[in-house]
């Protein structure tokens, strides 16, 4: 079991490819099946893999058995939760991922490849959902529209992101929700480049069978929205709980 600030397994003088940083919060029950799936990515060996605990009790970090993985304790919040794993982070690529999202297996090659383009500072995923039922291909539809019309992919979407040009610009806003998307905005309203690969990054539908497929999506709508015309992200948090 790694303890928080443990470094690792990280081999002396060889800098890993790519670092993916997991912020957690109360995750144990799936830590285990996310880390055993990254294993298995193609190119995986040459990653360094960052788990951020923002539980006091580091509850999802006492749950990881796997050898080599990073693990720190951080203040809760997901956005000071990924800044503190950015600064640890030894690549020259950042890959942002929620405990609940699957990569698709050529993942780590499809962003090599998309950042040879120096032109990229940044990019994500289509968004897929986990689920069989009919009503989140449509969400999933309504995402890649949105996403090629605004550039601007949120969090679930597994975003990638230059360590340099992270650091550059400030990383995270270190706000309680739509760090995602103030990031996105702000990388947007640079002019910089933002790529987004047409292959999709599963997430969890848990949330929308916890709360109602109906309720979960007219509020996340809606979230958005209020957030485009202003309102304050810690009033928004208050919403989103």
């Amino acid at each position: 079991m790694p303890s928080p600030n443990n470094r690792g397994t990280r081999v002396p003088g060889k800098r890993p490819s790519l670092s993916i940083i997991i912020p957690v919060l109360r995750e144990s029950g799936i830590i285990h099946q996310t880390l055993s799936r990254l294993r298995t990515l193609q190119g995986s060996s040459d990653v360094e893999i960052i788990v951020v605990d923002g539980d006091p009790l580091l509850s999802t970090i006492h749950a990881i058995d796997a050898p080599g993985v990073i693990a720190a304790a951080a203040g809760r919040g997901r956005a000071l939760q990924m800044n503190h794993g950015a600064r640890m982070a030894s690549s020259g690529i950042l890959l942002f991922l929620h405990a609940d999202t699957c990569l698709p297996p050529d993942a780590l090659l499809r962003i090599s490849a998309a950042l040879e383009d120096e032109r990229l500072v940044a990019g994500a995923f289509d968004l897929g959902i986990t689920s069989s039922r009919p009503v989140f291909r449509i969400t999933e539809r309504y995402v890649a529209l949105r996403t090629r019309l605004t550039r601007i992919p949120f969090g679930d979407q597994a975003i990638f992101i230059r360590r340099d040009y992270f650091r550059q610009i400030g990383g995270y806003r270190e706000i309680p929700l739509m760090e995602d998307v103030e990031l996105m905005a702000r990388i947007r309203k640079r002019r910089d480049r933002i790529c987004i690969i047409a292959e999709q990054a599963m997430t969890s539908a848990r949330r929308w069978e916890q709360e109602g497929i109906i309720f979960c999506t007219c509020r996340n709508w809606a979230l958005q929205l209020l957030y485009l015309l202003g309102v304050r992200p810690e009033r928004l948090a208050r919403w989103y709980q």
